[in-house]
Formats: C-alpha cells, structure tokens, sequence
C-alpha cells in the first residue's frame, strides 16, 4: 500500500500484525475517551496563516538538554517493541541516531540496554518505571549508564496498570492468552517468520537478570501487575537524582502542581503525557494540560509533551502551546511495524517535512519562534 502518512502507517500495521499486538499499540484505558481526544483536542488548536515573511532560511534544529539535534522531537519509549519489528528497539534506535533525534528505551523492552546502546550509532536515552524493587531499579540505573545512555525518563504515571479491556478481549490477557496469541500468529506468515522465529529471543531484556527463565511475553502483563509500586512519593525520587547525574525527565505529568514537584526535586524536564490514554480514562488530553504546565515551570526546566501527535503539524501545534520537544510513541510504532528501520525513517522525514510546511505558513524561521503568537486561539 502506499504510505504518505501516519495514518498510513497505522493502516500498514493493522494488516501486518496479530491482533493482539495491534490492539495493545492502539488501544487506551476503560471507553477510551481520553486516547480519542488526545487526537481530536490536538487537532482543534486552530494556528493563524501569515504570508510573505521571508520564511527561506527556516530551520527545524533545536536544543534539548545541552544537544543539538535535527527536530524538536524524540521516540518515546514503548513496551515491548520487539515484537513489532524483528529486534525492533534495534532498528528504530538507528533510524533515530541517522536523523539526529533521540530514541528512548522503556524498561519493559524485548533488546535490553546493552543491545540497543550497542546497534545506535548515537547516545540513547533510558525509561525507568516506579518499581518494587528499589535495588533493582538502582542496578538498572547503572547498567543504562555504563550502557552510555545520556538521559533519564522516569514514568510517575503508572503505579498500577490501567484498565485495558482491548488486551482481555485480544489476546494479550485474559483467558487462553497464549494459544489465542499463537493462533493469531498463524493468519499473519511474515510477522511469524520475521518476528516470531527470527527475532527471538522474545524476552523482557532488562528484567530478565531477574525474571530469569519467567522473562518471557507471558508473563509481561502479570510482571506489571505485581512489580509496579503504588506507594512512591516525590520524597522517593530524591535518591534517583542522587545516583543519576544526566539530565532527569519525569513523565507523565498532567498538574502544574505535580510539574512544580518535580522542579523542585531537581528534575530537568518534564513530559506533560497521560500515557497515550492508555492509564486513566477521563483525564485531560495532552494539549489541554500542557499550557498552564509550561507557564507553571517553563522557566524552570524543560518542559517535553507527547499522546495524541501524528505528524509534523502536530508537533508544531505543542511547542506552540508550550512544549520545547515532542515524543512520538504510537506513530513510531506503527511506522516500525509497517516497514521497521526503513519505516521509521520514513516517519521522521515525513515529520520533518510537514514541520517545515507548517513553520513556513505560519511566518516562523525557527523552532525558538514557534510560541502562542502563531495560534489563532490560546495566545498569549
């Protein structure tokens, strides 16, 4: 099929993947109200055209903490994308170092740290999740430093797994999961071969030092369940800035109050993210929350966002409404699905592309320039 779009990439991925593995990337929590307007708010932000400005020299370049890099934007970190692609963190870690962007790796991937720092050409960044087992975390901490990764993504936003009833209904949980998971597999030969055989081992590579033998795909959604620490408070997080000495960014904030918190800890940035709708249902989208964030404590550390963004013009519309960098999570998934390395690339050209479309009709030559001004509503 031909691919001009992220939507596109979506359609390519559907018709590519078991359904278990598709429905866990695109669905949300509960009725999925909150994933629907991550897009649809998004989408709304009107931006005001400006012609015959001069806008030649535009450039997409930006700076996130002290690194120059080509786009305003990062790949999010995403659980198991391993099986999206045959070693899948792999390919799109490289398709993000060709670019010049950062890519992210989450905690519960199929390539652990090493692999991935191993197959970049480029620094990577690490996601770490609110866990248990506060001496696991801590050695995670040091083999992603001694892996070479530059930044830490720390997610607040999942001390319990959110209610996903796509999985049950899929495959991915619930009853007779593995042979419904096998039996989907069968009606999908090139995923099979691709992924399924070659791309083995199917383990959770960071947690396998402790899992051991129970590492496997199986046991992901039960790993979650019980390791996953709902007791954790900011006070807690004073020991990760202690041992991390990169740049510290906490993910999944939705409150200026929480955004002030994580300032004062000492954090250098923050996602403004409700984790792709996929944790609680109901809570505000993505762009409706970042403004008064970045007005809270833009001038404080780095403020990121991500959930919802689909393409170039997206990305435009959440720095103007006050976020200095983009993650790209399903889009990125999806494009790695279709066409692994070669998709991913893709994406990021198609980024880029619609990026410097948007910029140009909105009389903009640099990412510093894109603020409230260019938005027909919400200015400042």
């Amino acid at each position: 099929m031909i691919v001009s779009s992220t939507t596109d990439f979506r359609e390519a991925a559907r018709r590519k993947l078991p359904r278990f593995l598709f429905d866990y990337i695109d669905g949300g929590a509960y009725a999925e109200r909150t994933l629907g307007r991550n897009v649809s708010d998004l989408a709304d932000i009107a931006l005001r055209q400006r012609v015959l400005k001069d806008v030649s020299a535009g450039d997409p370049s930006t700076t996130l903490f002290g690194v120059k890099q080509a786009l305003p934007v990062a790949l999010a970190p995403v659980g198991l994308t391993g099986m999206y692609a045959r070693r899948g963190e792999c390919q799109a870690a490289r398709a993000a170092a060709k670019k010049g962007v950062p890519f992210c790796l989450s905690t519960v991937s199929v390539c652990d740290v090493d692999e991935v720092s191993k197959a970049s050409s480029a620094p990577i960044w690490f996601q770490l999740y609110v866990l248990r087992d506060r001496a696991f975390m801590r050695d995670l901490l040091i083999r992603a430093r001694e892996a070479g990764a530059t930044a830490l993504v720390f997610t607040v936003d999942m001390p319990v797994p959110g209610a996903r009833y796509r999985d049950a209904h899929s495959g991915m949980s619930g009853p007779n999961a593995a042979a419904r998971r096998i039996a989907q597999a069968m009606f999908k030969p090139a995923w099979a071969w691709d992924v399924g055989v070659m791309g083995r081992p199917h383990t959770l590579g960071n947690v396998a030092p402790v899992l051991g033998e129970n590492s496997g795909l199986e046991d992901f959604m039960g790993w979650l369940g019980a390791n996953f620490d709902p007791s954790i408070q900011w006070k807690d997080l004073e020991w990760i800035r202690d041992l991390w000495k990169g740049p510290l960014i906490i993910k999944g904030v939705l409150d200026p109050e929480d955004a002030k918190a994580a300032a004062d800890i000492g954090a250098d940035g923050v996602v403004v993210s409700n984790h792709g709708g996929r944790q609680l249902d109901g809570v505000l989208s993505s762009a409706r929350a970042l403004p008064a964030i970045a007005d809270a404590v833009g001038d404080r550390l780095t403020v990121l966002a991500d959930s919802g963004v689909r393409s170039g013009l997206d990305v435009v519309r959440m720095l103007a409404l006050g976020a200095k960098g983009v993650l790209l999570g399903r889009a990125a998934v999806y494009a790695l699905a279709a066409r692994g390395e070669a998709g991913v690339t893709q994406l990021l050209d198609l980024i880029e592309k619609e990026m410097r479309v948007a910029m140009a009709l909105t009389g903009v030559r640099d990412v510093a320039s894109i603020d409230r001004s260019i938005l027909a509503e919400l200015k400042s």
